[in-house]
Order: C-alpha cells, then structure tokens, then sequence
C-alpha cells in the first residue's frame, strides 16, 4: 500500500518536473530568439512546449523527446521559408534605383574603354559609364545601376 502511494506520487512528481524542464527550455529557447534573432529558436520552443504537454499528460520520457523532435522538425520544415521571406522584407533598399529615369549632367567625361566618368544627378555626384563617350557638359538620362555606378544615356 505504501509502495503505490509512493509509487504514484514520484510518478506525479516526474510528470511535474519534466513538464517545468520543457516549459524552462521553451522559456530559454524564447529569449535567445529574441536576443540573437537568427530565427531558429522558436521551433524549438514550439517542440518544447508541445513536450510539456505531453509531459503533463504523463507520457514517457521517450515519447515526450519523440513529441519534441517531431513538432521542433516539421514546423521548422513547413514554417521557416515561408516566415523567413515574409518577416525578412526587402532587404536594403537601394539608393541608386529612384535615380533611375532621372536626367543628370556630366562632369567628368564618360569614356567607356576606360571605365571612367561622373554625373550629377539630382545634386549628388555619381560614378558613370555609358556605351558611347560623352563629353562634359552633356545632358544624361539614368537608364540603370550597377551597385553605384550609374549607367547613362545622352538625352
């Protein structure tokens, strides 16, 4: 009689504490995401707490790590790429892509067997190229970009 007593009160007690060290690692496993946001952790938190259940509903050992592995792998397999491209954005936004349309005016030639030339285009001064030369002075349009050299057209 005791010996069951006993029996089932460390069962519970198990039950309870490996609930509390799923709940701790998800808690963990949390804050790491939020301060190094590499977006990784969070599906372990997910396994975690879906081990916690199973854990609560006094399951074993085995099939609490088994509930984990299973819920951590298939949410990072179905959720990752699709939250990664929606939370992520657009990246950098670039600065040369409003210039693009705009008319600028050369103040360095352009001379394309060089790889030489500067604009100004809305103020600033730009590094240039073109498929033609162009001499100082010349009106431009901005046809395109190739990271910051702008690339020009006589208007």
């Amino acid at each position: 009689m005791i010996r069951t007593i006993l029996v089932t009160l460390l069962s519970a007690w198990a039950s309870e504490f490996a609930t509390l060290v799923w709940l701790l690692l998800a808690f963990i496993s949390a804050i790491v995401e939020v301060s190094i946001p590499h977006f990784g952790m969070a599906f372990v938190g997910a396994g975690a707490i879906a081990a916690a259940a199973a854990a609560y509903l006094g399951f074993s050992l085995t099939v609490q790590v088994g509930t984990f592995v299973v819920v951590m792998t298939v949410s990072l397999v179905a959720l990752r790429s699709s939250l990664v491209g929606y939370l992520g954005g657009k990246g950098v936004p670039s600065r040369t892509a409003a210039l693009v349309g705009r008319d600028g005016i050369v103040t360095h030639d352009i001379d394309p067997t060089v790889g030489t030339g500067r604009v100004n285009v809305g103020g600033e001064d730009w590094a240039a190229r073109s498929t033609e030369v162009i001499v100082t002075g010349v009106k431009v349009r901005v046809t395109g970009a190739d990271g910051i050299v702008l690339e020009v057209t006589r208007t």
